[in-house]
């Protein structure tokens, strides 16, 4: 017959050995986070094909700021309405080379020719009595003429009697107071001669001013004849100039009024580009500063002939005349780059523009060694071009220098280059 023995300080035991097994998991899990903690985190590796690395130089620097914009015509003529109607044709579409006098569309109007008519109608009986006035005038006139010499023949032998009685008169043959009579009659009739020549002269100034007046209605009527003439001409829409029909924003059917805008042309070989520039860069742009010109077809000099002074959408409009001629295909409207020189530095330390770099800021750059380590170094930056920055601090010339994106290792401060 077996007997249970009673077996005490197992449950002890069994204690002590869970918490020295808790305590030696603790101390090793402390002892590598102590060892984790104090090593750096590994280098990651770039592969140089992934990258753009460039050396810093010193020497000269070319200073440059780009734009894009447009190749726009330096003449443009809008064309508008001289005459209110409606169009009934339209004989040339957008695109086509067009000559000064190209009839461009045709429109109507009867209310227009119908007021010619009128006019024409109403100038022909202005000049047919404009020719009756001048006829009786003049007929008025040679009354007047005749009567200013009758008048004289009669003052002229008066005067011719009153002589010869005077003398008689001396001699006793005629009586004085006869004599007297013929002076006195000769008198009045030279005061009736200057009367009369008066009343003529007034007369003429008289026919002068009415032919005058009937010349100015005569007149006034063939202008209006002239301007209805214009508006029934210009119902045939004309060009204006040479050039290409760029534009065309009417449409058959349509009425239109004096001033409607109807298309506009241009001079195709006559361009000029109009490039947008951010307005942080054109503070430095100046007149008659050089300009390459890039059309994607070809690359053409230019100059700075004119800044906007306004400020529209972050950008200032700047007008470039090219120097050279323009590649084929050149055409309104082209979309184009410029890069305009703005100054050349001398003796000056500069690099590869990095991504993302300001002007006058402060940055964080891989310098390469010759092993092939890249290490994280803080650099100033001063002046900027379009493709080069310049280096005030932080970098040496020969130095080699990581000028590609480096977004992807900010967290590192090291990277390795394969």
């Amino acid at each position: 017959m077996r007997m249970d023995i009673k077996r005490t300080g197992v449950a002890a035991r069994k204690r002590r050995r869970r918490l020295w097994i808790g305590t030696g998991v603790t101390a090793v899990a402390a002892l590598l986070a102590v060892v984790l903690l104090g090593m750096e985190p590994p280098t990651p590796t770039v592969q140089e094909s992934q990258i753009w690395i460039d050396q810093v130089q010193e020497g000269g620097m070319l200073r440059q700021v780009r734009g894009t914009g447009v190749l726009a015509p330096r003449e443009v003529r809008w064309i508008a309405a001289q005459s209110p109607g409606r169009i009934e044709r339209v004989l040339v579409k957008p695109g086509a080379r067009v000559t000064i006098d190209q009839v461009l569309m045709v429109m109507t109007n009867p209310d227009l020719l119908q007021a010619m008519e009128e006019s024409e109608w109403a100038l022909s009986a202005g000049r047919a009595e404009l020719s009756s006035t001048r006829v009786e005038m003049e007929n008025e006139i040679l009354d007047r003429q005749a009567n200013l010499a009758s008048v004289a023949a009669e003052y002229e032998s008066a005067r011719l009697q009153a002589e010869a009685e005077t003398d008689l008169a001396k001699d006793g043959i005629v009586p004085e107071i006869q004599a007297r009579q013929s002076t006195l009659n000769a008198e009045q009739l030279k005061t009736r001669l200057d009367i009369e020549h008066r009343r003529f002269e007034k007369y003429r100034l008289v026919v002068d001013a009415r032919l005058e007046a009937e010349e100015a209605r005569v007149q006034q009527l063939e202008n209006t004849l002239r301007r209805r003439q214009e508006q029934v001409a210009n119902l045939e829409v004309r060009a204006g100039t040479d050039g290409v029909l760029q534009e065309l924003v009417v449409e058959e059917g349509q009425q239109i009024v004096i001033g409607t805008s109807i298309g506009r042309v241009a001079r195709p070989d006559d361009l000029m580009a109009e490039l947008r520039i951010p307005e942080i860069n054109a503070r430095f742009v100046q007149l008659d500063q050089l300009v390459a010109i890039d059309t994607r077809n070809g690359k053409v000099d230019g100059r700075v002939i004119r800044i906007d002074p306004a400020v529209r959408n972050g950008t200032v409009q700047v007008d470039v005349d090219q120097v050279g001629e323009l590649p084929a295909g050149a055409r309104p409207d082209l979309t184009v780059d410029g890069i305009i020189e703005i100054e050349r530095l001398d003796d000056v330390v500069f690099v590869s523009r990095p991504a993302y770099a300001q002007a006058d800021s402060v940055t964080q750059l891989f310098r390469v060694d010759e092993s092939g380590i890249a290490t994280r170094v803080q650099v100033r930056l001063g002046r900027t071009s379009v493709n080069q920055v310049e280096i005030l601090d932080g970098l040496a010339p020969g130095d080699q220098v990581i000028v590609s994106d480096i977004s992807a290792w900010d967290r590192h401060d090291r990277l390795k280059i394969n």
